[in-house]
């Protein structure tokens, strides 16, 4: 992040301008400077008249005929060069602002994703940098064009809402960039699973804390991010550098959804390649449709299975306290039955309250 003290002066001369001071004190024309020099006569004067650069090579020479040092002439030009590119830059935040607007920006600096004050040079500035790009259209090359494919192999450029959405996938790799772990091992993440059913069947306060240790013990990073507005996802499958990460925003704060979506982003780490990247909830373009159906099985085959359904349907009547100890019966939490049946409109909304959870996660 630039520092708020750092001095930039408002002009800074072309080093010409003092070279044609100094040959004006000794009264040297152009042609016999270029002389003396054994530099082309065109050469020195468009460095008089600002239109070429002092080479490391030139200002050695200008010291041996001025007696003045060659750093002098290449800190001169080097303080040009940069003063040159910070105009550019200057412009390249311009050309931003529109962009810029239609980030959620106001949620981003309050979960403290970034900082910026209300001015929309400071909010550029700030989302530059939180991308790690010098320019908007650096993120439209990665975002929306797939330009570099080998790190972000899907467009969002079909998706309603690309800026919010690139954000909070952003901030899944910056939070995955801190979390260090071992190699990625399927078949311990495969011994896992009977774990991680366990803690849904129960649910202890701890559980994402624990759902995080589990995974991160087979290489896997779970993270959670928060949702951000007109970016309806509730979760999300890719690999970064070496290691897979589900990356989820508990989107309805309900424990039957959050549970559904984590085993569903399970079944594309186990079932899925590294080159995947998977976004639910979410159109975009190259969504493999076959391969959310198969992480919807898995993730039903480890929450409630279809022959567990069938079986429990197969009662007269089906109450809370018939639903708690089939629960019970199947090592799941009552909600994933509950959540099912609702669904599918076996029963009604009303029912089941009781176990239906709101919850709340984070990754502290």
């Amino acid at each position: 992040m630039t520092k708020s003290n750092q001095y930039f002066p408002e002009t800074v001369p072309h080093p010409g301008a003092t070279l044609k001071e100094k040959l004006g004190e000794l009264e040297i024309g152009p042609k016999e400077f270029a002389i003396k020099t054994g530099k082309p006569e065109q050469t020195i004067s468009k460095i008089l008249n600002n239109q070429s650069s002092i080479t490391g090579e030139m200002a050695v020479k200008f010291e041996k005929v001025l007696k003045i040092p060659a750093h002098f002439w290449l800190n001169n030009q080097s303080r040009y060069d940069e003063y040159i590119s910070r105009l550019k830059f200057e412009k390249e935040i311009q050309c931003a602002e529109e962009w810029a607007r239609k980030f959620p920006i106001r949620e981003m600096v309050d979960h403290g994703w970034i900082q910026a004050d209300r001015t929309i040079k400071s909010r550029v500035i700030a989302l530059f940098s939180f991308f790690s790009i010098a320019n908007k259209k650096a993120w439209e090359r990665y975002y929306l064009k797939q330009d570099l494919k080998v790190s972000f192999r899907i467009s969002l450029s079909h998706a309603n809402n690309p800026y919010a959405l690139s954000a909070w996938l952003r901030k899944g790799e910056i939070l995955a960039s801190d979390i260090d772990a071992p190699e990625f091992d399927k078949n311990a993440l495969k011994s896992k699973l009977s774990q991680l059913k366990d803690l849904m069947a129960e649910q202890p306060d701890d559980f994402f804390d624990k759902i995080k240790k589990y995974c991160l013990e087979a290489g896997l990073k779970v993270i959670y991010t928060p949702k951000l507005p007109k970016a309806p996802i509730s979760g999300s499958t890719r690999w970064l550098l070496n290691n897979p990460v589900i990356q989820l925003t508990n989107r309805y704060k309900r424990n039957d959804i959050f549970w559904f979506t984590f085993f569903h982003e399970l079944g594309h780490v186990l079932l899925h390649g590294k080159k995947d990247i998977f976004l639910e909830n979410i159109d975009y373009s190259g969504k493999d449709l076959d391969k959310e159906k198969e992480a919807d099985n898995f993730a039903i085959r480890w929450t409630f299975t279809k022959e567990e359904e069938n079986e429990l349907l197969k009662k007269t009547h089906i109450n809370e306290n018939e639903i708690y100890h089939f629960a019970k019966e199947c090592n799941t939490h009552p909600a994933m039955i509950i959540g099912r049946l609702q669904k599918r409109g076996i029963i009604s909304y009303q029912m089941g309250q009781n176990f239906i959870q709101k919850i709340e996660i984070s990754n502290n």
